[in-house]
């Protein structure tokens, strides 16, 4: 039914058991152990590019956070306007969240295809997908300190004795596995946790998201290891030390982006904001005694003689009246100097 996923995960171990086969022997618990391993660093390569897009994403979501809230705040009754106002404010600010989810999704599959094809790996059985009988028999009785990577703790003793392989054994590789991989799980959700800002922090269903992913999940890899295979162990815990490591190399590389923006923006505010002690100019404003723009004409001022004054030959107007004195009257006669009789 899921053959779509099955053939492909047999093949790229199949592909990494050809490589480590030839160094360690094809038997060797190493040689599978490093398989698997490395199945699980080939789909985290494939998937860095959109890992990068799901981290700027998050980045982004946070910044408009508020605005979200906003939007939750004008419409606590109308789900349906809600979504569509989430929806146009994320298409503004260029976030998919379903571009976020792509790696997890991506990895569910994976995990239930290696799940299956390692349990179909058992004594007395041919060809398993890309395996034929000969590469599964050399699963079948490759060891890892005494354990075969498809037991696990709370197996029956029947189906170990047909393995050749003790409980002890395999209590003493996967427990170790275990803690390991519940520890790694922690650390990787506290290193996302601690990447969130405040609003983020305060939003209820946040909050529960974190408590799931820093205490629950931990929780539930170190529960399941009772039932999962050394082999789905090694997979989880080479998964969470990839996500540890590829979190701090990503992170790093973007914060160290925003910083070269914001000194940028800096630099730019700098740069156009005015001088120590210099006063603002406005540009719609003409400084007094400017000279007019280009091809402008000069109007002439209205003086005290009025449009009619006259101008001279070289274009330039000429004013004899005397300040002080009111223009159309005479300057020999003064107001108030007429004597009465």
């Amino acid at each position: 039914m899921l053959n779509f996923i099955y053939y492909p995960v047999s093949f790229i171990l199949w592909c990494w058991h050809w490589v480590f086969g030839h160094i360690f022997g094809e038997s060797s618990g190493f040689a599978w152990a490093l398989s698997v391993m490395f199945l699980v660093f080939t789909l985290r390569a494939i998937l860095f590019k959109p890992f990068v897009g799901q981290v700027r994403s998050m980045r982004r979501m946070q910044e408009f956070a508020p605005e979200m809230q906003k939007i939750k705040k004008k419409y606590p009754n109308d789900r349906q306007r809600q979504a569509q106002e989430m929806q146009k404010l994320q298409a503004e600010h260029g976030v998919n969240p379903l571009g976020g989810c792509l790696p997890m999704l991506v990895q569910v599959p994976v995990f239930i295809g290696l799940f299956h094809v390692l349990r179909s790996f058992k004594p007395g059985w041919g060809e398993v997908y890309f395996f034929d009988a000969k590469g599964v028999e050399s699963f079948v009785n490759a060891k890892l300190f005494g354990a075969n990577l498809s037991t696990f703790i709370s197996m029956p003793a029947e189906q170990l004795a047909q393995f050749g392989t003790e409980r002890t054994n395999v209590i003493l590789v996967s427990v170790p596995l275990m803690i390991v991989a519940s520890i790694a799980t922690h650390f990787t959700a506290r290193h996302s946790v601690a990447r969130q800002n405040q609003t983020a922090l305060d939003n209820p269903q946040t909050a529960i998201m974190n408590k799931l992913t820093l205490y629950i999940f931990p929780l539930g890899v170190l529960v399941g290891g009772f039932f999962f295979p050394v082999a789905i162990l090694l997979y989880w815990l080479s998964n969470n030390a990839w996500t540890l490591g590829q979190q701090h190399i990503v992170y790093k590389k973007i914060d160290a982006e925003e910083e070269t923006k914001k000194a940028a923006a800096v630099e730019t505010r700098q740069a156009l904001a005015p001088k120590p002690g210099a006063k603002p100019v406005n540009p719609k404003k003409p400084a007094p005694g400017a000279k007019p723009a280009n091809g402008a004409k000069r109007m002439p001022t209205a003086g005290p003689g009025g449009p009619s004054a006259s101008a001279d030959t070289n274009g330039s107007s000429s004013n004899t009246e005397i300040p002080g004195l009111i223009s159309g009257r005479s300057t020999s006669k003064k107001p108030g100097n007429k004597k009465r009789r």
